[in-house]
């Protein structure tokens, strides 16, 4: 691994006008949309050509709102697919919606479209190909989610503590496989309102990972949960061709220097910055592979939840730390910029949405 401590400088940019995590985000044109999550039915644009750089609200997701779902732009319209909430304020339990909702750049209006996601996207990432199709990679799988909730939520409500931590350390002690995560690459053609598949993952398929475009229908999927609690070091290149993905594996995030693996980490940032992509903070539990090493896939156990701060840089030499975030953040916004790869809102350590936005450019 290389030494680039120094080699990232990071800016602030002006903050959303709340913090978000969790939520939506995309670019259409010179406008940057970040919003839904923990911000509700909230969403929030930045017009680039702007000097103020300001953030706008527009219209509000009609519905109710979900968090973690799936978004890319295509035609000038933000795509919604799936997360997951509430279908009611009252509603005893979350399920994963299977939902498709258009937001509209210009005229600044929301649409439910007529579709049904084939499985459950809560935690996939989508990207849009040059011919305006959007691919998805990972996602729940909708019937294991909402079992496990509506089953906790029922001994829970008989105050049955201790089932409840049966009934939990059961889900939990279970194989990747188990939970059927999605493992094709489904791809939306938003002109024809057709669902397709692509293939399948020759890998575990990955949730909340690190989706970047390196060139034209060319994309990088780093890191993931490959279970609830467990991540994945693992880095994929994907390269699709019509109805083809292919896929190539490159290697692993690098190890800390004061940690003996690398974990993986989950809702990281990501973006490409010149010649290089960059991942940056995320979060996982040190301690887990171990575990799983040793047989036990309830790999995070009694472990703490780590918040990262490593700024990871993969040019030609392959991967290097190239700095450090101020503090751990993850699942947030990221654009890649001319100016370099901006990092919007996330959650901290302490489980607060953030509003905070920074610009990773290259020290000159």
């Amino acid at each position: 691994m290389g030494s680039e401590e120094t080699s990232i400088v990071i800016e602030r940019w002006p903050d959303l006008p709340e913090g978000i995590n969790r939520g939506i985000s995309a670019r259409v044109g010179d406008t940057l949309f970040v919003g839904l999550g923990s911000a509700g039915a909230s969403l929030y644009a930045l017009d680039l050509s702007d000097a103020s750089r300001q953030w706008a609200i527009q219209a509000s997701f009609p519905g109710p709102a979900p968090s973690g779902a799936a978004c890319a732009a295509s035609g000038g319209r933000l795509f919604v697919f799936g997360g997951v909430g509430k279908t009611t304020p009252d509603a005893a339990t979350p399920i994963v919606f299977d939902a498709v909702h258009a937001y509209d750049a210009t005229a600044d209006v929301w649409a439910e479209i007529d579709a049904r996601t084939p499985c459950g996207l809560l935690g996939a990432k989508a990207a849009t190909l040059v011919d305006g199709r959007i691919v998805f990679f990972g996602g729940y799988n909708k019937q294991v989610f909402e079992g496990f909730v509506a089953g906790l939520s029922v001994l829970e409500r008989a105050g049955d503590i201790e089932g409840a931590a049966r009934f939990t350390r059961s889900f939990l002690d279970r194989a990747p496989e188990d939970y059927r995560w999605n493992a094709e690459v489904l791809c939306y053609d938003p002109a024809a309102n057709v669902w397709s598949s692509l293939g399948a993952s020759p890998c575990l398929p990955n949730c909340d990972a690190a989706l970047v475009e390196t060139a034209t229908d060319k994309l990088i999927l780093a890191s993931g949960e490959i279970k609830p609690g467990l991540r994945t070091p693992e880095v994929k290149a994907v390269a699709v061709a019509g109805a083809v993905a292919s896929w190539q594996q490159l290697a692993p995030l690098p190890t800390p220097p004061s940690e003996a693996v690398q974990e993986g980490v989950a809702g990281a940032f990501a973006g490409t910055l010149g010649e290089k992509v960059i991942v940056a903070g995320g979060t996982n539990f040190v301690g887990a592979w171990a575990n799983a090493a040793n047989g036990k896939w309830y790999a995070h156990e009694g472990l703490t939840k780590g918040w990262r701060t490593e700024i990871y840089a993969l040019g030609e030499g392959g991967w290097s730390i190239a700095g450090q975030l101020p503090e751990g953040l993850g699942y947030g916004a990221s654009f890649s910029l001319a100016e370099g790869v901006l990092l919007v809102g996330g959650e901290d350590g302490q489980g607060a949405s953030r509003a905070e936005v920074f610009c990773l450019r290259p020290r000159a």
